[in-house]
């Protein structure tokens, strides 16, 4: 159904750049836009460029953040802004995000806060009981459903919403300009990680991983997207490997659209929101490699659109990863499957529709 524009929808979402969860936040942001609804965004912390994206499209930006984390005095702002605002629903996307809920539900009356988890919630306190708080969950898969469950969200309350994702429309940057930009070299292949820098990511098995594959396979430069309170830990351990000439990294990228298209592989260590930049690799054909997680399953057919390799032993990671360089017949074909995989399965419309229902039945 088409909405009034009386019907308003808040947003509320960290800094981020427009791969993995930023651009879900933008897919659904212009999705429920042009379906009627008067959509507006809150960013909760600094960094990215989804915001400036959005405001672009004319859609209404908030910055209630300026820090890398969320703290109390967002949560204060967030609840000042939804007591002006007034939204109908509230819509919440990652776990810290979500924890923010706990503040905001009361000034909803018979509006609705939904939570959207990409990644299992952690079994806290604090946790369950934001997720006793939200009206829904939106899981976007089985496995994350499951440990909702396990989290003690009963099942009526928790609704599966695959993503959804379509390639990035307009004009480009040519790998020369992002080269000069990001001081990458032109000739070299480029890979890319998009992780936060936290534990759940595992990024030690990354690192190694490029330790070992510049063994085999000398010239390759490897990008690191992403923040977090590991950064003096990852960047240590990149020294003592030697990597400083190989591994680029990087808090955010404001060209990482154009960069995307230009990588040979996308890959993961650990257990991502969305495999990081796994799924909005698909569209453009790049093959993925992740070592085993929920969105790993989720996203990637083993031995078709890429490799799902198991922890141990730590070999098999690199080794995926050479074989998908090395072999261009291997690579073509990993590439297209993965645009195939894309559209039929990870319809951003679809996604997009599927949202609307999970709000529509709940209002």
């Amino acid at each position: 159904m088409m909405h009034s524009r009386s019907d308003r929808i808040l947003l509320v979402a960290r800094g981020l750049d427009p791969v993995g969860t930023g651009r879900q936040v933008e897919l659904l942001a212009a999705g429920l836009r042009g379906r009627g609804w008067d959509v507006q965004v809150a960013i909760t912390t600094a960094g990215g460029s989804v915001a400036t994206r959005l405001a672009a499209r004319g859609i209404p930006v908030h910055l209630i953040g300026s820090r890398p984390v969320i703290d109390v005095a967002v949560a204060a702002r967030l609840v000042r802004l939804v007591g002006r605002l007034r939204p109908t629903v509230v819509h919440a996307s990652g776990r810290s995000c979500g924890q923010l809920g706990l503040a905001v539900r009361p000034l909803l009356g018979a509006g609705a806060f939904l939570c959207q988890l990409a990644v299992s919630p952690r079994p806290t306190g604090l946790i369950r009981r934001l997720l006793r708080r939200a009206d829904r969950v939106i899981a976007v898969s089985s496995g994350v459903a499951a440990a909702c469950r396990a989290a003690g969200v009963g099942e009526s309350r928790i609704d599966v919403v695959p993503p959804g994702i379509e390639a990035f429309e307009g004009e480009h940057l040519a790998r020369e300009a992002v080269a000069v930009r990001l001081g990458l070299r032109a000739a070299s292949p480029w890979t890319l990680c998009l992780a936060p820098l936290t534990a759940e990511a595992r990024l030690e098995r990354l690192i190694w991983a490029i330790d070992q594959l510049d063994v085999v396979r000398r010239g390759v430069e490897h990008i690191l997207v992403g923040s977090g309170p590991l950064l003096a830990r990852v960047l240590r351990r990149a020294r003592v490997q030697q990597l400083a000439e190989r591994l680029h990294l990087m808090p955010d990228c404001d060209c990482l659209p154009d960069l995307l298209r230009q990588v040979q592989l996308v890959w993961q260590s650990g257990n991502v929101a969305y495999g990081g930049a796994i799924l909005d690799a698909m569209p453009y054909g790049i093959p993925a490699v992740a070592v085993e997680s929920d969105a790993a399953r989720q996203l990637i057919v083993d031995d078709s659109t890429g490799r799902i390799v198991t922890a141990d032993p730590e070999s098999e990671f690199p080794r995926r990863a050479f074989n998908i360089l090395e072999d261009d017949a291997l690579a073509a074909r990993y590439a297209a499957a993965a645009r195939i995989r894309a559209a039929e399965e990870f319809s951003a419309a679809t996604s997009v529709a599927r949202h609307l229902d999970v709000i529509e039945r709940r209002l």
